[in-house]
């Protein structure tokens, strides 16, 4: 008797424990496991430090500056949980803060989800779809990309993948409690990285309430005890950091005031096919036709259906994978009519989940369809390839390090620095080598209204009484008479007035932001 595929053994006996030939160590002796590893490890380090670090990933760098009480502290004033920043604090004390350190953080769990995601399917799929599925996720764009930012979104896509997995051990074997525990973990860990994760929770009781439908067996998952105790488990271990949760949602307001949210755009009907596009692209779509912009589209959901229609065995897992993928799809959508949250980054987790379905439905294809089945994936792997180009497309005159870099060269003792947007002041301190403290400038407006940043978002990193914030340019301190002021290129709106005595005597610009160096005379300039 031949081996059973993984169709054939998820129609098993209930209980059944996944076979040998379906074990993680068959996977590692797989051939071609370690070489399609390399790629999506060779993907992201590609191009790892060409882009200069912008504001987001300037204030994960500044919160990890902290002790852990104090990341703690201030992450509870954050939009985002304090795990990924503990987590960077330690890995810079072990291999330091170079930009290429900094940003393996994130490719090396980038890299880590390529093995889960292939490990997921290697246990409910055949052997050609695991590799296919090691390829897709190797050079999916969307997680090269946020394998190449110092943010926590490939760190959550391990969390999700890893807990997805132990659920599917779970489903397979459920007198097994250490894969629940095992999923009670990974899950808290997940909460612990970005809030977003409860929508792969969504996903998980989704999916327990639509395998309890095809046979009578299955009722037992979603009332099972342990599943309880489980997700109780997770609201425990989560419960230390509720109270910082429910005073940022009390404070909402004050997050918005800060620009920390409600910037979102406004979704609208393209809004979907166009998120699909830059997931799997690295482009919007904006300026495409309408029959071309609903081609990939519609390419995904043709697949996601078949996929769930072909899925016949016991388990669902290929089910599973595609209520992984497309609820928080869906969710965020919809929910971004009222709020709009319908942002890439948000959704790099779950499109992890695309890449194994199109392998999924690939590998169902060729066994009809061979020729059908080879040209999607022709067409998938030339996406991809436009999308790994966008990726790696970064314009070296449009870097803000560069300009910074001017400066350290051309300033001398004394000289002083305004800069004019806090996502400046956000990355200025992990390029600026002239020990010259900045200041960021916050100008009340015409009805006297202060725009310092409050304590809330990105505001919590900096020290109110610290002397950072200017509202005024005439406040600034005699010095030796130099100002830099760092402002955008294409509409210097950060400083509408220059006082009358300054007279400006260089200049640079970094791609879209410049920095103007004036000599601030408090005598008429030229009369010394």
């Amino acid at each position: 008797m031949g081996v059973p595929n993984n169709d054939e053994v998820a129609n098993l006996p209930y209980r059944q424990p996944v076979a040998a030939e379906h074990s993680v160590l068959h996977l590692l002796r797989a051939p071609w496991l370690i070489p399609l590893l390399a790629l999506a490890l060779g993907a992201r380090l590609y191009q790892l430090t060409a882009a200069a670090i912008w504001g987001d990933e300037g204030s994960s760098l500044l919160l990890a500056q902290f002790p852990l009480a104090g990341i703690w502290f201030h992450a509870a004033h954050d939009v985002h949980p304090p795990l990924y920043f503990m987590l960077l604090r330690a890995w810079i004390g072990l291999f330091g803060d170079s930009i290429e350190s900094i940003r393996m953080m994130s490719a090396v769990p980038g890299v880590i989800g390529v093995f889960l995601g292939t490990w997921l399917a290697h246990l409910i799929a055949s052997r050609r779809a695991t590799m296919l599925t090691c390829l897709l996720l190797a050079l999916l764009p969307t997680a090269v990309r946020y394998s190449q930012e110092i943010r926590m979104y490939s760190l959550m896509g391990v969390w999700l993948l890893g807990a997805t997995l132990a659920l599917v051990y779970w489903v397979r074997a459920p007198q097994r409690r250490r894969y629940l525990a095992i999923y009670a973990l990974l899950m808290a860990a997940a909460f612990y990285t970005h809030y977003f994760s409860a929508l792969c929770v969504l996903a998980h009781w989704a999916y327990l309430l639509v395998l309890r439908a095809p046979f009578a067996g299955a009722q037992r998952y979603i009332a099972r005890r342990d599943w309880w105790l489980a997700n109780g488990a997770i609201v425990l271990l989560f419960l230390p950091w509720l109270p910082g949760l429910i005073d940022l949602v009390l404070h909402m307001d004050a997050l918005e005031v800060g620009g920390d949210v409600g910037w979102e755009p406004a979704v609208t009907l393209r809004s979907m096919p166009s998120m699909l596009w830059q997931l799997m692209a690295q482009d919007d779509a904006e300026g495409m036709p309408l029959w071309l912009l609903l081609t990939l589209p519609g390419v995904l959901a043709a697949m996601m259906v078949y996929v769930v229609c072909t899925d016949r065995s016991r388990y669902r897992f290929a089910t599973l994978v595609v209520l992984y993928s497309a609820l928080p799809l869906l969710v965020l959508y919809g929910v971004s009519f009222v709020s709009p949250v319908f942002i890439e980054r948000y959704l790099t987790a779950p499109a992890l989940g695309l890449a194994i379905i199109l392998a999924l439905g690939i590998d169902r294809l060729a066994r009809r369809f061979k020729v059908l089945a080879l040209a999607l994936l022709l067409a998938v792997l030339a996406v991809e390839g436009v999308g790994l180009k966008n990726n790696y497309t970064v314009d070296a005159d449009d870097q803000f390090n560069d300009l910074v870099a001017y400066m350290n060269r051309h300033t001398q003792a004394g000289d002083q620095v305004v800069l004019g947007d806090m996502f400046w002041y956000l990355t200025w301190g992990y390029y600026d080598q002239s020990a010259t403290a900045p200041r960021l400038y916050t100008p009340p407006t015409a009805a006297g209204v202060s725009t310092r940043p409050n304590s809330y978002g990105f505001g919590t990193l900096i020290d109110e009484n610290a002397g950072v914030y200017l509202d005024h340019l005439q406040d600034l301190p005699q010095g030796n008479g130099r100002v830099w002021l760092v402002m955008s290129r294409e509409a210097p709106d950060e400083f509408p007035s220059i006082p009358s005595g300054w007279r400006k005597i260089d200049q640079h610009a970094g791609g879209d932001t410049q920095a103007v160096l004036y000599e601030a005379c408090h005598v008429p300039c030229g009369t010394r």
